[in-house]
């Protein structure tokens, strides 16, 4: 094991306790708000985005995010929706973890997990063994806390996840930093970061190197850790990720904490200070409040350091946080001591202590034998003094904590000599000495290396200082040999300038050129769309009419091409035009829907129009839905021969003509993994592209999205069309 120097601040460790990828907050809640208000109907759909909303909400707003959950579960028990119960349930029990509230978070969190045992659901279950590690994590018990993550990893082992696999070894890594065993702690937090990176997910790796930076701190390896922070920040502040920023502000000014620059300490406490009471985060607040603490102990401000401390210890005890309150404790043990308050000391240690055993915390366990060893040195209690001396150093010799070492050889160098045992306080003199001479060695190391870094950049900035002189000289001397020769230059400008615009000119005929040759393409591309449909649907149709002929079905046969017929006029008079009326595209989807059903009821189809569309009003670029309908009843139920179901639904909404297609087959996924997707692929871009110069034409916004349902606890897929549209004023 390497050597360790503990350093006086608790570090915030990213832990991964949900499995989920996240945009721009402000944005998702608000499109999710939108997409609520025009959802009516009380069905499952509407529990999923409620829950989802939920979860927006959890790190700015955690009442509206309880308020959120409540409707989404009352919902569910309503519908005997079981998934979006549990669901409910477990996002209780994080908000509950959020306020602290850890007994009811268990409560809510065991609920889940029964309910997602019943219906059977893996995912479910794996995110109710994430929450109840998380309580465990919080409630300091390592034991628990690692058999729910061990059991996850073997889980998404076996399922191939490997960035599910990547955050549980995170976390695992985290629980082994909590027990001292340094090395197995970086062993699992590279494991997890190679795994990220390998998968390309740079940000979601920032978690780990903040712990990977964390482990270097205490390993007295300042500028490493220094490295790891600064590039967390930088991209959570570029992300205006408060959260990740709070941290990494925080971790940092435990790095200038034991460079002894205590103005950058502040500067950086402050500023973690500010977003976790934005946040409401009291943990983290309290933790905070006790190093603020610390650093003014050391500048000697014994009142405002107690202060902090104080405050600090009062949040903990509300919140019942162990490991904090324990590291209080500490704090104020040695601020207690620096004010020549033995006694009250002595009370601060031995509460650090009995809360240290209680967590296995090895590293607060050793500093509290130590603190204890120096009090009752002060009282002149030497058998007592010994007795925690000798506890303390073997923990730190285990360890291999150098700072401890360093405190205790010292200790026990007083208490021997105070005692008689003249030997023995030689010794435990000499090994201080040894001790001592490592720490400054480690200390000017990376002192050099500080200023080795500081130095690469100062001849940075002196490299820019002697360009900038240079360039400044050669302006100078431009400017003398223009006024020498300023008529020559003059009309080199003049001649400069006449060649820019001609050139100017002949680049922007260019553009113009290649802007109208794509819009062209563009163009040939739809017209290939719909020759590449048509055919291929007269070919279907024929093949279906030759069998019914055949089969000597003369009535289903007549009616059958009477109504190929009516949807072959309606299809070539809408190709025609660039716009037609979008009652007449749903009369062609229609009567498309209508034949593929004429033979057997094989499809149920509904089309739903809000009461809002006037259909005779809009006008529309023909084509854009039936080709997405064909593709849904061609592929999207490849092995599903009973309850098919295709609902195409128009909404108006924001002056968007918003239309979903969306059925209850395979899905995309399914086919994209399994299947040869290059039609469906050229479809989706030729549409898109469509779409694109369509919405040029028409001044307005035009989209496709093809979405898996899955993500919505939903079978199928779902095709969602933002139509360019042309309004007609009544």
């Amino acid at each position: 094991m390497k050597n360790i120097k503990s350093s006086v601040f608790i570090l915030v460790l990213t832990m991964f306790f949900s499995i989920a990828s996240f945009a721009q907050e402000e944005a998702v809640i608000d499109s999710l708000e939108n997409v609520l208000r025009h959802h009516k109907k009380n069905d499952t759909t509407k529990v999923n985005l409620l829950n989802t909303l939920a979860y927006g909400y959890s790190s700015r707003d955690i009442n509206k995010s309880d308020e959120k959950v409540q409707e989404a579960y009352d919902l569910a028990k309503e519908l005997n929706f079981k998934a979006g119960e549990a669901e409910s349930l477990l996002r209780f029990g994080h908000n509950y973890i959020k306020k602290a509230e850890l007994e009811e978070a268990e409560v809510f969190a065991l609920k889940a997990l029964t309910l997602c045992e019943d219906i059977n659901d893996q995912d479910c279950i794996n995110s109710s063994y994430i929450c109840l590690a998380e309580i465990a994590y919080y409630e300091s018990d390592n034991d628990k806390a690692k058999d729910y993550y061990e059991k996850l990893v073997a889980i998404f082992i076996k399922d191939g996840d490997s960035l599910s696999q990547a955050d549980m070894l995170n976390n695992l890594g985290i629980l082994s930093y909590r027990e001292g065993d340094f090395d197995a702690a970086l062993n699992s937090l590279k494991k997890a970061y190679t795994i990220r990176e390998k998968l390309g997910y740079e940000k979601l790796s920032l978690g780990t190197l903040n712990n990977i930076g964390a482990i270097c701190l205490n390993q007295g390896r300042y500028t490493e850790a220094l490295k790891y922070f600064n590039k967390c920040l930088s991209i959570y502040r570029d992300d205006k990720n408060k959260r990740g920023i709070a941290q990494a502000t925080y971790n940092m000014s435990a790095v200038y904490y034991e460079l002894k620059q205590y103005d950058k300490t502040l500067s950086y406490l402050d500023e973690a200070l500010d977003i976790y009471n934005e946040l409401k985060d009291r943990r983290q607040i309290a933790s905070s409040l006790v190093n603020k603490g610390a650093v003014y102990a050391d500048l000697k401000e014994f009142t405002k350091a107690l202060d902090y401390m104080t405050e600090s210890l009062k949040i903990c005890n509300e919140i019942n946080h162990i490991p904090e309150l324990s590291a209080g404790h500490f704090q104020l043990g040695d601020l207690r001591l620096l004010m020549e308050q033995p006694n009250t000391a002595l009370e601060h240690y031995k509460t650090c202590l009995e809360l240290a055993e209680t967590i296995e915390d090895l590293v607060l366990v050793c500093q509290a034998h130590v603190g204890l060893a120096r009090t009752y040195v002060l009282l002149e209690n030497y058998p007592s003094a010994l007795d925690h001396a000798l506890k303390g150093k073997k923990i730190a010799d285990d360890l291999e904590l150098l700072g401890q070492q360093k405190l205790v050889s010292e200790t026990l160098a007083t208490i021997y000599s105070n005692t008689g045992d003249y030997k023995k306080a030689f010794e435990s003199h000499q090994e201080f000495k040894i001790v001592n001479d490592s720490l400054f060695n480690k200390e000017n190391i990376e002192k050099i290396t500080q200023l080795e870094y500081e130095y690469k950049y100062r001849q940075q900035l002196d490299s820019l200082s002697i360009n900038e002189l240079r360039l400044t000289k050669t302006i100078k001397t431009t400017s003398q040999d223009l006024e020498k020769s300023q008529r020559n230059y003059l009309w080199a400008t003049i001649g400069i300038l006449l060649l820019s615009i001609l050139l100017g000119a002949f680049f922007f005929y260019q553009k113009l050129k290649n802007a109208k040759s794509k819009t062209q393409n563009a163009l040939m591309e739809q017209k290939l769309l719909r020759s590449q449909m048509t055919p291929h649907f007269i070919f279907n149709s024929l093949s279906v009419l030759q069998g019914m002929i055949l089969n000597k079905e003369e009535k289903k046969s007549v009616n059958y091409l009477s109504k190929f017929s009516k949807l072959l006029r309606i299809t070539l008079e809408n190709s025609r035009d660039k716009t037609v009326s979008l009652s007449q595209e749903l009369t062609a989807v229609q009567e498309y829907l209508t034949l593929q059903n004429l033979e057997n009821e094989a499809y149920k189809c509904t089309i739903l129009v809000d009461d809002s569309i006037d259909v005779e009003l809009f006008e529309i670029p023909p084509m854009l839905i039936q080709p997405f309908v064909e593709n849904a009843i061609e592929h999207a139920f490849e092995d599903q021969k009973e309850d098919r179901k295709i609902d195409i639904r128009l909404m108006y909404s924001d002056k968007n003509l918003i239309c979903t297609i969306a059925d209850n087959g395979v899905g995309i996924n399914f086919k994209t993994e399994n299947t040869n997707n290059n039609k469906n692929s050229l479809a989706t871009r030729i549409t898109s592209e469509r779409l694109r110069v369509l919405s040029k034409d028409f001044n307005m916004k035009g989209s496709v999205t093809i979405e898996d349902r899955k993500k919505f606890n939903e079978q199928g897929t779902l095709v969602t069309l933002v139509i360019p549209h042309k309004l007609i004023e009544s």
